[in-house]
């Protein structure tokens, strides 16, 4: 006879294993892409400081000269391009793709600006595949005034 080992305490059970099997099961039935898409959504994070927002987009492999920011009627629009690594044409010993997991083309995200950014003062950053755009605020409208009555 074999004696049957139980864990009781679910917190303490061992997940990893069956969350590895499940993952294992799901990654061969998702289909595939054998071909870069047109257009993707970079990842945005917003934080908010004591001098204004800024908004972090994460945008590896987008060379700083495809980047565009423009401002207008109090809306900021980011555009950009990754472009797709391609093989010389005619080239039969060029690599293809077999798998794409990564997102290529264009994109284009849309902020509405609060009233409180100053849109003459932004900034904007490109390191290591992390576009920062500094939104200050403007100080005349945010600073808080004491009016007194006479």
């Amino acid at each position: 006879m074999a004696t049957l080992l139980y864990n009781n305490l679910p917190a303490r059970r061992p997940a990893r294993p069956f969350n590895t099997v499940f993952n294992e099961l799901l990654r061969e039935t998702l289909p595939t892409a054998t071909e870069p898409a047109a257009s993707f959504v970079p990842s945005t994070d917003v934080l908010e400081s004591k001098d204004g927002y800024e908004l972090v987009l994460a945008v590896p492999g987008v060379a700083k000269d495809s980047l565009s920011l423009d401002v207008e009627e109090g809306k900021l629009t980011i555009k950009g391009e990754r472009k797709v690594p391609v093989a010389a044409e005619g080239d039969e010993n060029a690599p293809r793709f077999r798998r794409v997991e990564t997102s290529y083309g264009t994109f284009t995200r849309s902020f509405r600006l609060p009233d409180t950014v100053n849109a003459k003062a932004i900034v904007a950053d490109l390191t290591d595949g992390l576009l920062r755009v500094q939104l200050p605020f403007d100080t005349d409208k945010v600073t808080k005034h004491h009016i007194e009555v006479r």
